[in-house]
């Protein structure tokens, strides 16, 4: 059996650093986490600073010097197939779906895990799910498609994922997907404590009123989306639990707002509800910090799926099954 210190990663498109952490917690070690965005590179080398970050596009990452990994991982960029764009699949030039397909080729990792948007899930694209399955395939994995909630595994928001896992197709091993953790915290439960820390004296009654879990954070791109949660409906549904979804506030509430102020979420709070650890700091402006935390996996989803890699490869660790939980708390 296998320690899981041993296990190594190889994560592109690896954003701030939401797959990166769920991925260390289950046991994986970076080789490389590849990144174009200048803000995210650093916010990776503020956290992990032993680790080896490539700040720039995948087609320039070689998978042949790493060779004998354990995962190739990574949040390919979702536009191609996210129903807020055009959903133009392989016609889009941002669909890095094939590049991480000639990682595969190049690195025969032992496992892969891919995420993207639920719109990959639809009948639209199943001929281009299934031409990744049948390229994986022939590379000799068997592979797996699945729509997972985030809300079932203690993150406290919605957050659907379309999640590829694939594993090297021998001696009978198999993949099993987590299985969900039960009910998770609410938004009330998780930002009571931030939304008092500067003496608010409606964070109690407010909290109480947020007693559900969120619509989908949305971090929008640098072409499109600022730092507000979301479109009309999102805006909406943040507005019933007790939030103006309009902006993101530089800080929290105060003990100068009255009771019943209605109050913005600050990019900590958008954090907290991405199941980010607390200890995890982000680079760049309040913008840019705001579109890392919102295009982010959340870290115990990663983690939770990381597990169960682990496990086909032959790794247990005592104790894991409840860790994810405690990520959001």
């Amino acid at each position: 059996m296998a320690k899981s210190s041993e296990l190594s990663v190889l994560e592109i498109c690896a954003g701030a650093g939401g797959q990166s952490s769920g991925l260390e917690r289950a046991g994986f070690g970076h080789s490389l986490a590849v990144e174009i965005d200048h803000d995210a590179c650093e916010t990776l080398r503020t956290n992990r600073p032993s680790w080896a970050v490539h700040e720039g596009d995948v087609r320039e990452v070689d998978g042949t010097q790493y060779k004998g990994l354990d995962l190739l991982a990574g949040g390919v960029p979702c536009p191609p197939f996210s129903i807020a764009g055009k959903q133009l699949g392989a016609d889009d030039e941002r669909d890095l779906f094939p590049e991480a397909i000639r990682l595969v080729r190049e690195a025969r990792p032992e496992a892969v895990m891919l995420e993207n948007v639920k719109g990959l899930a639809s009948a639209r694209f199943a001929p281009y799910r299934q031409s990744i399955l049948d390229a994986l395939n022939d590379l000799g994995y068997d592979a797996d498609w699945q729509l997972l909630y985030s809300s079932e595994y203690g993150v406290p928001q919605l957050r659907p994922r379309f999640i590829l896992v694939a594993w090297k197709r021998r001696g009978g091993r198999s993949f099993e997907w987590p299985r969900p953790f039960g009910s998770p915290p609410t938004v009330g439960e998780v930002l009571k404590p931030l939304m008092a820390v500067n003496g608010w004296r409606g964070a109690a009654g407010w909290a109480k009123r947020a007693n559900s879990i969120a619509p989908t954070i949305v971090g929008g791109s640098k072409k499109h989306g600022g730092p507000d949660l979301g479109p009309s409906r999102a805006k909406q549904a943040w507005l019933e639990l007790g939030v103006d979804g309009r902006g993101i506030a530089n800080e929290p509430p105060t003990a100068d707002d009255p009771i019943d102020f209605i109050p913005k979420l600050t990019n900590e709070m958008a954090a907290r509800i991405q199941g980010f650890d607390p200890a995890w700091h982000f680079s760049g402006r309040k913008t840019s910090v705001y579109r890392q935390i919102g295009n982010a996996f959340p870290p115990p989803v990663a983690e939770a799926i990381g597990l169960s890699i682990a496990e086909t490869l032959g790794v247990t660790r005592e104790g894991d099954t409840e860790r994810a939980l405690c990520a959001v708390g």
